[in-house]
């Protein structure tokens, strides 16, 4: 199966900058291309009131979202691979799995969450390898600081 179509989620994190790098690696191996996806997760917004308070926070999680994608950009560039950006409202396991369909793989970081966000929301990487229609390859930080 070649990988054509590679969608690469991050967070803008060093945990996703070891899947980025990764997914510019395989991409540039197989020749095909890669879109960096950015989730805005709304869901940190339903417990504020609806103020300018909110409208800040979303403003500064846009502002992270252009961050993430244009440096998947900008990795991409320096190997030759296109990159295309999307940055999607949702939830990120939702939004990651209703994606799945078009690509040929996921190349996914283990996601920033750490602690009691973890525990309560489980591992992002872990929900979309269980129900992602297309290959999900997780790379872990160390695998790439390592090298």
């Amino acid at each position: 199966m070649a990988f054509q179509n590679i969608l690469v989620p991050t967070d803008g994190s060093e945990y996703t900058k070891a899947a980025v790098i990764k997914a510019v690696e395989l991409a540039k191996m197989s020749g095909g291309n890669l879109t960096a996806l950015y989730v805005l997760d709304q869901s940190i917004l339903t417990n504020m009131p609806m103020d300018t308070a909110v409208m800040n926070v979303y403003s500064t999680l846009e502002k992270e979202g252009k961050a993430a994608v244009d440096f998947v950009k900008e990795m991409g560039e320096k190997e030759n691979v296109p990159v295309e950006v999307m940055i999607k409202d949702g939830a990120p396991v939702k939004v990651i799995l209703e994606q799945s369909k078009n690509f040929d793989v996921i190349v996914m970081g283990t996601l920033g969450r750490t602690g009691m966000s973890k525990l309560l929301m489980g591992s992002v990487a872990e929900r979309v390898v269980r129900a992602s229609d297309c290959p999900v390859l997780v790379v872990r930080a160390s695998e790439v600081e390592n090298q």
